[in-house]
């Protein structure tokens, strides 16, 4: 089984924003971005699923016009609850470092914990690689993806951010077989550091 596992494009947020369900616009680059990632996809006849968020369904209709695409409430990025669309540096010091002590298991105020999140993930990867007819193509969040290949590559969650880069816009093709998974970059822009 071939998937493919696309990142949204640059979002339009100032820098230093914590965001994950928040619907946000892409930035005045979407064009030349998806044209960009256009070229690294192969002409398959791809089942495509889809995060419901506006960053993803937009991607998703410009790289796939003709394909049917399933919009999944279970591919959007982690909840983060009180701390969605605040600027990091504005969230008091002892929560934040509370959180960020342990991040895998502590939730966000009124959000997800990442190990919550993952189960998430791991559940909704499961459901949408267990019959495929055709090769299968996820446009998502960085948050997602990352989850995804921890989970086929069995690593922990608590080296997810140092293993797996995930910028904007940026393709990863995994193979499947045999209950083994090799996974490459298609396209890997500029590093980001944001969810």
């Amino acid at each position: 089984m071939i998937l493919y596992l696309i990142r949204h494009t640059t979002p339009s947020i100032p820098k230093g924003t914590c965001y994950g369900q928040s619907d946000i616009e892409v930035a005045h680059t979407f064009a030349k971005e998806a044209a960009t990632l256009a070229k690294c996809i192969p002409p398959l006849a791809f089942q495509v699923y889809c995060s419901p968020l506006k960053r993803c369904k937009l991607l998703a209709k410009k790289l796939f016009p003709n394909a049917p695409v399933q919009y999944i409430s279970e591919l959007m990025e982690i909840n983060c609850g009180q701390w969605e669309m605040k600027l990091w540096n504005d969230i008091p010091k002892e929560e934040l470092n509370t959180w960020m002590f342990d991040f895998v298991n502590c939730p966000f105020p009124n959000g997800e914990s990442y190990i919550q999140f993952h189960e998430r993930i791991s559940k909704c990867f499961l459901n949408i690689t267990s019959n495929p007819n055709h090769p299968l193509a996820i446009i998502t969040h960085g948050g997602v993806i990352r989850s995804i290949l921890c989970y086929v590559t069995q690593t922990p969650l608590q080296k997810s951010f140092e293993v797996f880069n995930i910028p904007y816009g940026c393709i990863i093709q995994l193979t499947l077989q045999n209950n083994q998974c090799n996974w490459k970059y298609c396209y890997n822009p500029q590093p980001a550091t944001t969810l």
